[in-house]
C-alpha cells in the first residue's frame, strides 16, 4: 500500500539507533531487500531504507543509552502543540521539537509510564511510502504497565479512542482508534517479560513468509526472542538484529493498520 500522507495521529515512520551502522545496512538488505544508500553529509549519519524506491524507515546512528531500539514516530501537524499536551499530561520531553533540514520537523517524548515514542510534522518527507507490504511497516504496538494510565495520556495527546479486545480473556488486547480506524495496538507487559525491559512501543513488518524470515533472521546473525506463533493477524515472532534492536515481524492474513 502506498502512501503521500498521513493524517494527524496515526504512526507514520519507525527508525532504528544502532552502534554499527554498515552491519545494521547488511542485515537489513539481506533480510528484506531494502535499499539503504549513504545519506548527506549533513544528516550526520542517518540513512534511509527503500522498498521498490519508496521511504519504509531510517537507520542512524544510536543516540539512546542502553540497547539499540526502534523507535516509532506518530504524524502531527504541530509538533510544538503535541510537545505541550505531553508535558501537560504528565510525559517527558527527550528530545524538543527541531527541524531537520527541510525534511520535517521531530520530536522524542515518553508517556508517564516511560515509553519513548516520537512526533513528526512533515516537511518535504511525508513518513513511510509504502506499508502493510513485505518489507514495510505494518503496526505498532505499546507495551506498557499502565494501561488505563496510557488511554488517558495517548487519549489526551493525539485523540486516540481505546477498543479492548478480549476482556477477561488471558491476552486482552488494545487497539488504538480515529474515529473507525485502528491506527496501533496496545498490551499490557507480561510476567513472561524480563523485568529490565521498560514499557516500549514496538514496531512490526510483515512478511511473505514468517518461518522463512527467522531463518534468514538466524542466518544473518539476529536473534529469535520469542515465536513464531499464530495470532488473530497472522503469524509473527519477535527477533533481533545483530546489534540486539528488537522488532517484530508478522505473515498478515490481511492488512492491517496504515494511514
Amino acid at each position: 500500500m502506498e502512501m503521500d500522507r498521513y493524517d494527524h495521529g496515526v504512526p507514520s515512520w519507525a527508525d532504528v539507533g544502532t552502534p554499527d551502522i554498515d552491519s545494521a545496512v547488511a542485515f537489513y538488505t539481506d533480510l528484506f531487500g531494502w535499499d539503504i544508500p549513504a545519506g548527506p553529509a549533513e544528516a550526520g549519519g542517518y540513512r534511509i531504507a527503500f522498498l521498490r524506491g519508496r521511504t519504509v524507515c531510517g537507520i542512524g546512528p544510536q543516540m539512546n543509552p542502553g540497547p539499540p531500539v526502534w523507535t516509532t514516530y506518530v504524524n502531527v501537524d504541530d509538533a510544538d502543540a503535541v510537545a505541550a499536551l505531553v508535558k501537560d499530561n504528565g510525559g517527558a520531553v527527550f528530545a524538543e521539537p527541531m527541524d531537520i533540514m527541510d525534511v520535517g520537523r521531530m520530536a522524542i517524548f515518553a508517556d508517564p509510564a516511560g515509553a519513548v515514542f516520537g512526533v513528526w510534522q512533515p516537511g518535504t518527507h511525508p513518513g513511510a511510502g509504502i506499508v502493510n507490504e513485505p518489507g514495510s511497516m505494518c503496526w505498532n504496538e505499546l507495551v506498557t504497565t499502565d494501561v488505563d494510565g496510557a488511554k488517558r495520556f495517548y487519549g489526551a495527546v493525539f485523540g486516540w479512542g481505546a477498543n479492548d479486545l478480549g476482556a477477561g480473556g488471558p491476552t486482552p488486547y488494545t487497539e488504538w482508534k480515529l474515529g473507525d480506524r485502528s491506527v496501533g495496538g496496545m498490551m499490557a507487559k507480561t510476567p513472561e517479560m524480563p523485568a529490565e525491559v521498560p514499557p516500549f512501543w514496538g514496531v512490526y513488518f510483515a512478511v511473505a513468509d514468517t518461518d522463512a524470515t527467522l531463518a534468514k533472521v538466524n542466518e544473518l546473525g539476529g536473534g529469535v526472542v520469542m515465536g513464531p506463533m499464530d495470532i488473530e493477524p497472522g503469524r509473527f515472532a519477535v527477533v533481533t538484529d545483530p546489534t540486539g534492536a528488537a522488532f517484530s515481524v508478522i505473515a498478515l492474513k490481511e492488512a492491517i493498520g496504515g494511514g
